[in-house]
Order: C-alpha cells, then structure tokens, then sequence
C-alpha cells in the first residue's frame, strides 16, 4: 500500500521551516517531493550565471518579466519582516532528505510556462487589475506587521483563494488549478514507485491536490497543462487594426475635401500625441532624456507596426546610456525597497521598455478619440465624403 502525506508550507515562516523538518524525522518517507522546478532548485541551491541584459530585451514580454520581479520583492520584504528566507522550508526538506539518504523529486511545473500561462490566459482588465494590485502590495507591505503562519490556516488559505479567483480567473486557474494537477500528477507518479511519499507544497494547494489524489480519474491530462495556451493574437490583431483604422481614417481626410493643411495636421498630432506620452512614460520609469528622446521619435511609427514596440529602442539607448553590470538581478531581486529598486539600471532598463510602450498605446487611443474634435470638424461629414470621393476615383480610373 502506498502512504502520501502532504505537508502544506507558507514560503516565508519559521513553523513552516520546522514542521517540514518534524515531518520528515517522523514519517521517515521513501522520498520527498518538493514544490520546486529544476531551475528554482539551482536557483535555491547553486549561485548560476545571470542572463545579460540583451538577452533580457531578446525575450520581451517586459510586463510579465516585472510581475515577476515585484512577486519576489513582495515575498522577499515579508521574509525579511519575518527573518525567514523565502523557499527556506524547500531547503530545509532537501537537506533534511539528504540527511537520511532519501532521493528529493522536483514535482513543480516549470515557472518559465505557468508565468507564461498565467499572462496568456488573463484578459486585459485582469492585467491592468493585477499590476494595480502589485503596486499597492509593493507600498502597503512596508513595515506592515504579517503573521505569515496564518497562510498555512486552511480556512484562510480557501477564503484567500476564492478572493484572487474572483479578481482573476484566467490567472487563477494557471496558478493554482493548474498546478494542483500537475502537483497530483507527480505525486502519483511517484506512488507508482516508492511507498511512503512526502509532498511538500505550498498551503494553497493542500486541498486542490489532495482532492485529486483522492479521485485520479478527475485529472486532466498531463500534456494539456503544459501546452502553449491556444487563443487568437489579440495584440497582433489590434496592432494590425490599429494600422488598417489609420490608413482609413488619413484616406477619408485626404479625400473628403477639408483641405491639405487639415490633413497635415492630422498627421503632425499622430507623431505628437503618440510621441508625448510614450517619451512622458519613458521619463516617469526614470529613463534618460535620450531615452525619452527615442520614445517620442519612434513611437509613431511603432504604433502602425504590430511587430515593433516604442520600448524596445527606448530601452536599448537606455542600457546603452546606463550600462546594467553583472550581479544586478541580484541586487533587485534583493531589495528592500521600490525606489532601491529603480535604481537598479537593470530593473529601470525594463521598466522603461515596459512603460514607454504604455504610453505609446495610450497615445493611440487618445488618438481616435480627441482627434475629430481638435481638427475642428464632423467626422461622420468626412468620412462619408472621402470615402465616397475615393470611391468615385477609383470608379473612374475603370
């Protein structure tokens, strides 16, 4: 008969530490399964090589990159609130493994696809919610008194769960969901060859995971939780909406007899609008004035280009400017505070990339909504003249 006892951890509390270590002395376990990837377990174990800076902007997807930064602050200023180590209580039960010659089982799904999920399968209110949230936890955790063994009560971890599925169901069930089921997946596996098994996970997913233990047949599949999340490219569909509504809207002004010097207008407050507030973003993430410099000259063109992004080139002048040196993610995954943090050229080099392209597309919309009223005349005039002009030229050149 196979015995699996699960033993449910708040990653920065001492009774966590504790009980993982009282567990594994007087379960005496065939092997201990911890809630850890291969990459979080060098990470928590070896010093490794950071990726550079160019590889950093190579990945893109600078909003998800700082989710993931401020997840790790947040958790680091707590473990310094509570003198525990975030991951200390995985730590503890891999030493405490060795110490009895018991094999350790790396059970957690690869952080790089359940961040990637977890971004995918969140729409875009959810996002704006989420880095909203991170915000505010970044402010309020400072000097805030935390009593982290609470996470470890069932009662509040269930009433914490529901809460983050009702604010962001896609990402709950990459984060969470998901996981239970890879989790269980594991587990099982290593049923399947040793008897007595010990899972050390995190207090979230004692009772996703036990509920599937307890009825197999209920997981999905293994490949499905692992997959790239299929869906259409919603950012590629809007850049390409974004260029078609342009060209249609030029076309009508060009067409519809306002006048050449409106049309030139139209097009001068295209390249300030989305210039302006991409470079204005670019200086409020603390990038250099050159960097904000290349914002406001690229981002017009960017915005009509769904396969470019104003923040790539504002973020390249800026690691060019000020170089990020070796040992800096490090240092902000590290930090104590968030103004520590941005002074961190590394963090400011992403930052910038990620806030210059906020601008950029908040430009856009400012764009389409206020560029009618500005230029002074009727839009639904214009574009029932300059398309019915256009269509009259084309009709004559047949």
């Amino acid at each position: 008969m196979v015995e699996i006892r699960l033993v449910g951890t708040a990653h920065v509390s001492q009774k966590s530490v504790e009980e993982v270590r009282s567990t594994i002395e007087e379960f005496q376990p065939d092997i201990v399964g911890v809630e850890l990837d291969r990459g979080r377990f060098i990470s928590l174990t070896q010093e490794v090589a950071e990726p550079s800076v160019t590889d950093i902007l190579k990945g893109g997807n600078f909003g998800r990159l700082l989710v993931q930064w401020v997840l790790t602050y947040i958790q680091q200023r707590i473990g310094v609130e509570t003198g525990v180590k975030p991951g200390a209580e995985m730590l503890v039960a891999i030493e405490e493994a060795e110490a009895h010659q018991k094999p350790v089982a790396l059970i957690d799904r690869d952080i790089r696809i359940t961040l990637a999920r977890f971004w995918d399968m969140m729409g875009i209110w959810e996002k704006i919610k989420l880095l909203g949230a991170l915000v505010y936890s970044m402010v309020s955790v400072e000097g805030q008194k935390i009593d982290v063994d609470e996470f470890t009560n069932q009662d509040v971890v269930s009433a914490a769960m529901e809460e983050f599925r009702k604010f962001s169901p896609g990402g709950a069930q990459a984060l969470i969901d998901e996981r239970d089921a890879y989790l269980a997946h594991q587990i099982l596996m290593l049923g399947g060859r040793y008897e007595r098994v010990l899972a050390v996970v995190g207090a979230g997913h004692i009772r996703g995971v036990q509920r599937y233990l307890d009825a197999p047949e209920t997981l999905p599949p293994l490949p499905g939780l692992t997959a790239d999340v299929k869906g259409l490219p919603w950012a590629k569909i809007l850049g390409v909406g974004v260029t078609v509504l342009f060209l249609l809207l030029i076309a009508a002004i060009a067409f519809s007899g306002v006048g050449f010097d409106v049309l030139l207008t139209a097009l001068l407050y295209w390249v300030l609008i989305n210039g302006a507030l991409s470079a204005a973003f670019t200086l409020l993430a603390g990038g250099h004035p050159i960097s904000a410099a290349t914002a406001f000259a690229i981002s017009w063109l960017t915005s009509l280009n769904p396969l470019l992004a104003a923040g790539w080139f504002a973020a390249i002048v800026e690691a060019k400017i000020r170089k990020p040196a070796a040992g800096e993610l490090r240092k902000i995954l590290e930090a104590e505070t968030f103004s520590e943090m941005r002074k961190i050229p590394l963090f400011r080099v992403v930052l910038v990339a990620a806030l210059a392209n906020v601008g950029s597309t908040l430009g856009t919309v400012a764009y389409f909504i206020f560029i009618f009223p500005v230029l002074g005349i009727d839009p639904a005039v214009v574009i029932v003249d300059g398309f019915s002009n256009l269509v009259q030229m084309i009709q004559g050149l047949f």
